[in-house]
């Protein structure tokens, strides 16, 4: 797995809060480097201020984690002795109503990554047509019921808050057929997300170029959380180039570079008891390591 170590530079993709750039530079004192981003530039002020202590070792972007190629080439580094993404959703940004990413609250149909950009959840459940809407819930949230649950969206407009959306897609599903342990929204809520924030778009962009600047030797470390995300990073850890090629379903107009990658972690690792105690939201995570090769 990854070691940091001293001199190592290393990159963490996806801030949150923090917890992981701090881990690494304290690993890697006292001369390793980090470069971190996140979308949102709350986050990356307030990880910049508890990360102070590191500087000047910490190098801290408003980006998306695709632009690591751009990063590394304005501090000029040319390779990296480790790379990290968390794919989860920070606590910070789930339990903010306002944010619009639960169906717990009473929010707004929000959903960005970056508050910046205009795409956002009140503009794909309500603007979207029936068809493109039923084509995201059952691409990107594995959802059996999506065309119902798609045409009782459309029949609702205006839908203007998330407890809204949740309450239609309770409706929607029949209540013999809702899931044991989760919300009935739950994938539906995972698939507008995923199309608001290009998620698997941009974690199919984000490997090919981890991987071409890593040293050698150097490892590529992904947390996912479900099973759309995981299945891309072990297709693209095993070297099959397929799971870069496709966007819901249609081939995209460019070839997969190879990945001289071996992987580290054939099965994914999961969270202990003792962490999803601490950490419920952790039952989900799945841990996949590479190693550079050559």
């Amino acid at each position: 797995m990854m070691k940091p170590a001293d001199g190592g530079r290393y990159f963490d993709g996806t801030l949150g809060d923090g917890g992981h750039a701090g881990a690494v530079l304290d690993a890697c004192s006292p001369s390793g480097e980090l470069a971190g981003c996140d979308l949102d530039r709350g986050a990356v002020e307030k990880v910049s201020a508890a990360l102070a202590r590191f500087q000047p070792r910490t190098h801290l972007f408003t980006a998306n984690y695709t632009d690591i190629d751009q990063i590394c080439s304005r501090l000029g580094w040319e390779r990296l002795d480790g790379v990290l993404v968390d794919l989860g959703m920070s606590s910070i940004e789930l339990d903010d109503e306002a944010r619009g990413f639960s169906f717990l609250g009473d929010g707004p149909l929000d959903m960005r990554f970056n508050p910046d950009q205009d795409l956002c959840a009140h503009h794909v459940v309500n603007a979207y047509d029936g068809e493109t809407l039923e084509g995201i819930l059952r691409d990107y949230g594995e959802e059996r019921f999506a065309r119902r649950i798609a045409r009782r969206i459309v029949e609702s407009r205006p839908v203007e808050t998330t407890r809204g959306l949740a309450d239609i897609v309770g409706r929607a599903i029949p209540r013999r057929f809702w899931p044991a342990r989760i919300h009935p929204a739950t994938r539906t809520f995972q698939a507008i997300r995923m199309e608001v924030n290009s998620e698997l778009d941009n974690l199919r962009e984000f490997l090919p170029k981890a991987a071409s600047l890593l040293a050698e030797s150097g490892v590529l470390a992904v947390i996912s959380f479900h099973s759309l995300e995981d299945r891309i990073v072990k297709q693209f850890f095993a070297g099959t180039s397929a799971a870069l090629l496709y966007r819901r379903g249609l081939p995209l107009q460019r070839e997969a570079p190879a990945a001289p990658l071996k992987r580290i972690t054939k099965k994914p690792i999961l969270a202990t008891e003792e962490e999803v105690r601490m950490n419920p939201r952790a039952r989900s995570a799945r841990l996949r390591a590479a190693r550079r090769v050559s």
